[in-house]
């Protein structure tokens, strides 16, 4: 049995709110833990995490960890052969892995690590100070997206190696493909900040549209006046169907005609693999991490701006022929690099040297 230590300094696989992070931890367990004769255990739920830049909450935080290090060290399972952090950063670096790593002779890998060093003077210099240790402490750093890699390539540590790890949906094959005959669809938290911008961009697109169009929009949050009162002016060409359980979102993904969400500041998005396995054309601004999960090949993102949003939004909507064969392609993408089987055999292919076990 190959025992591996699991942790996620931002937020725990076992939180009780819903997010990006949760989803991504959980599914990278899964992952892993898909390889015959692997065990995957959560070593740590303690959370790291300075939203503000506050020196008093990562002293504490720091407190916290050296006690978890200390347990760690006294209990960690000694067959343990690999750890895994999951998105060290510097408002939520990596106390508790290097250190224990160290103590007990583990091979220690990181998935989805950023380098900021913009962020080395100010408020959390010394947190940025910690997740770049963490790094350098790493022997395999899986980056998601393009834009990560340039950091973490130009400060790479010493014959640390670097993998691309495309963000991938928890499943071993596609769903049931769209018809693409209903409602435009978008969905996403309904929030202050880049989620409420991306509301913003999608209603100064839709003035921009002409015909007979609908769009559906599934989401909830603390933003959702704004966002209605956003898209008051359109009545009920556009409809909102609240917080839908994944059966209730699939279900809609399977009768819309396109995907629409600008993707204001997104790490990457699931919810463009998610539309995309479904075989819905995206229409998304050319932003980093965004165009990491759309496909290409003559299907890009199009550039910032709401008039090319719309001006794209209207070619696919008048076209049921191009959307199908965007659809399909975009279909084919999500089969060969993004669901997790294409993952697993990835994350085992780069570490599986590194294992306490093989030295």
């Amino acid at each position: 049995m190959t025992c591996v230590a699991f942790y996620a300094p931002m937020k725990s696989p076992h939180s009780v709110v819903p997010s990006g992070d949760r989803e991504m931890a959980r599914n990278l367990m899964q992952a892993i833990g898909q390889r015959d004769g692997v065990d995957v255990d959560l070593v740590s739920e303690l959370k790291i995490y300075d939203k503000a830049g506050d020196e008093a909450r990562q002293a504490d935080l720091r407190q916290q960890a050296e006690a978890e290090v200390d347990r760690l060290i006294r209990d960690l399972p000694r067959d343990t052969e690999l750890w895994v952090t999951y998105h060290n950063y510097y408002k939520a670096p990596d106390l508790i892995g290097p250190r224990v790593c160290a103590a007990l002779d583990i091979p220690y890998v990181q998935i989805e690590s950023t380098r900021a060093y913009s962020r080395l003077t100010g408020p959390w210099s010394g947190f940025a100070q910690a997740a770049h240790d963490a790094c350098d402490a790493a022997r395999v750093i899986f980056y998601l997206t393009a834009n990560d890699l340039i950091t973490l390539e130009r400060e790479r540590a010493g014959t640390q190696t670097l993998v691309h790890f495309p963000p991938f949906l928890p499943a071993v094959r596609l769903p049931e493909a769209s018809t693409l005959s209903g409602p435009m669809l978008a969905t996403g938290m309904m929030r202050e900040g880049d989620k409420l911008r991306s509301y913003e961009i999608i209603a100064e697109t839709l003035a921009h549209l002409t015909g007979d169009w609908q769009l559906d929009i599934a989401g909830d949050g603390p933003a959702r006046a704004q966002v209605e009162a956003l898209m008051a002016p359109y009545g009920s060409r556009v409809r909102f169907l609240g917080q839908l359980d994944r059966a209730a979102l699939d279900k809609t993904y399977r009768a819309a005609s396109l995907f629409l969400w600008p993707g204001v500041n997104e790490a990457f998005g699931m919810v463009y693999l998610e539309a995309q396995a479904h075989g819905l054309p995206v229409v998304a601004q050319d932003r980093p991490g965004v165009r990491d999960v759309l496909l290409g090949d003559g299907y890009p993102a199009t550039e910032v701006g709401t008039k090319a949003l719309a001006s794209l939004v209207m070619s696919l909507l008048h076209d049921p022929g191009h959307r199908a064969t965007w659809g399909a392609n975009a279909r084919e993408m999500i089969a060969n690099t993004h669901l997790r089987p294409a993952a697993t055999a990835r994350f085992w292919s780069a570490v599986a040297p590194h294992l306490k076990g093989s030295r």
